[in-house]
């Protein structure tokens, strides 16, 4: 073959690649998608099956969500970056893809190259409840005990999660007392464990936590947000509860793996933001105390640069690591 005919013959297969690579990206989905989320019940959990009964609606093709608790995050994270990048595997986290890094040296991934941001889908508040048991009002009463001799311990939904290092940073750093943490698996538990009286407090996010405030399982104390939640009005701030240096909130967000075309990414970047837009799924998700945030994919991915720094910050003064 001529020089001039094997470049040519060259550009044409390539070009029908391309073609062949587009025209697979505009017939996704073709099978079912999973979403790759930690353990049942949390708050990435719940928005993931939200979103996805819309995605499964606007896509006409099953939805998966699929569970893989351990280590915090770490697991589904880890199962995210060994997927293949063709957009049928999403990873759905919390604040806690941030944290994990801070506290897994050995985590196995690169927060910033092996995954790549896709959309923030949803922003809540934590929130530091106490077992009725304790008979408390406020946090400064729960801190008061503790500096009087009180044995405390507050429980979370384990190592690597957002109300973890929270509810350790405010102890530890801004109210400077010994209240032990007590890890658990999933965000069910410690709330199941704050309204028995196993453990005095416990932090996690508001959607698992709803349910056991509402029927007056465990007394709410403060919510970690700047503002208070309209789903809990009559709960403070940290900064009303005598804690103005520091608020967070919690937020769940989808990545696929990096190498995914770039086509398919803005793609779902637009029809994830979309089903969480769906005035049905809105407003569930607003019903366990959520908001959309509008922030486009460049700016999450700004966003999340920035949350990986904080908490590294974080995890530094409270000396925070897994164990």
């Amino acid at each position: 073959m001529k020089p001039m005919l094997s470049i040519a013959f060259a550009a044409a297969a390539l070009a029908l690649a391309a073609g062949g690579a587009s025209a697979q990206e505009a017939k996704f989905p073709t099978k079912p998608v999973r979403l790759i989320v930690a353990s049942p019940g949390s708050p990435q959990d719940v928005v993931a099956r939200i979103a996805g009964q819309e995605l499964s609606k606007l896509w006409g093709q099953g939805v998966v969500v699929e569970n893989r608790a351990g280590a915090g995050s770490l697991l589904s994270i880890q199962t995210a970056t060994k997927a293949a990048p063709d957009g049928y595997s999403i990873l759905v986290a919390s604040s806690a893809y941030a944290i994990t890094p801070a506290l897994y040296p050995q985590a196995g991934f690169d927060a910033e190259k092996d995954l790549v941001p896709v959309a923030i889908l949803a922003v809540s508040p934590n929130v530091i409840v106490a077992s009725p048991a304790l008979k408390v009002d406020s946090l400064r009463e729960v801190f008061d005990r503790a500096r009087g001799g009180a044995k405390l311990e507050f429980g979370s939904p384990g190592l690597g999660t957002g109300p973890a290092l929270v509810m350790d940073y405010l102890v530890k750093v801004l109210a400077k007392v010994d209240i032990p943490h007590i890890p658990y698996k999933g965000a069910v538990a410690p709330m199941t464990a704050a309204s028995t009286g196993e453990v005095a407090l416990a932090s996690t996010g508001l959607a698992p936590a709803v349910p056991f405030i509402k029927a007056g399982k465990v007394k709410a104390l403060a919510v970690t947000s700047a503002s208070r939640s309209p789903l809990l009005p009559e709960v403070p701030t940290l900064a009303e509860a005598g804690f103005p240096a520091f608020h967070d909130e919690q937020w769940i967000g989808a990545w696929v793996p990096a190498g995914t075309p770039p086509a398919l990414i803005e793609r779902l970047s637009a029809d994830m933001m979309r089903a969480v837009q769906v005035p049905e799924a809105k407003q569930r998700l607003a019903g366990v105390g959520y908001d959309i945030p509008a922030m486009s994919r460049q700016e999450f991915s700004a966003y999340v640069r920035k949350e990986l720094a904080k908490w590294a910050q974080v995890a530094k003064a409270t000396g925070a690591k897994a164990e």
